[in-house]
């Protein structure tokens, strides 16, 4: 089992190299759709806020002066005009979510223990958060200290890769110190 769920994050990133521009390209038609019909209000009225509080801590701790606001992060004085990083509904990481879930599906086949199931949950649910936290964060943090581009080019590109490369140690992880199949002993 724990070679199908590696294989699956192979196929993984190899589709996702190859269709990223494509991907790119056809998530901001996608995006100008969803906004358009407001169907993405609830996430952008509820998510977008609280991860936002949490990027503005990461980024205080790296010596950026920050303020949350309800449409992301407001960069030094608020008096400043153009310092606002706007965090949409669409870049929150509700598709490492997705991801996250399909390789549970796979990755939890087998005769596991129940409680060791729980906390791979936990644990990819919460690393997965964590991760979006820190996937925002490094956008902010480029486009703050190299220039908006930089950003961009991060967000399209190198955001995806991250994920995958979370995704691989998350079950690296989890196949060697926390799943535990039924009848073994635990030390």
């Amino acid at each position: 089992m724990e070679k199908s769920t590696f294989k699956l994050l192979f196929v993984v990133l190899a589709l996702a190299l190859l269709v990223l521009p494509l991907v790119t390209t056809f998530n901001e038609f996608l995006t100008r759709v969803v906004m358009k019909i407001e169907v993405y209000r609830v996430i952008q009225d509820f998510v977008v806020p609280l991860e936002a509080k949490w990027v503005t801590v990461v980024l205080r701790l790296v010596g950026i002066e920050t303020m949350p606001t309800l449409t992301g992060i407001q960069i030094g004085k608020l008096t400043i005009v153009g310092n606002h990083v706007t965090i949409s509904w669409n870049c929150i990481g509700w598709q490492s979510f997705i991801l996250v879930l399909i390789t549970l599906v796979t990755g939890l086949q087998g005769s596991y223990r129940a409680f060791s199931k729980i906390q791979t949950m936990l644990i990819g649910i919460l690393g997965t958060f964590l991760i979006n936290i820190f996937r925002i964060s490094l956008v902010v943090i480029i486009s703050y200290r190299i220039n908006p581009v930089a950003a961009i080019v991060f967000h399209d590109y190198f955001s995806t890769l991250l994920t995958i490369f979370w995704l691989f140690l998350f079950w690296w992880f989890s196949y060697n110190y926390v799943l535990e199949r039924r009848g073994e002993t635990t030390e």
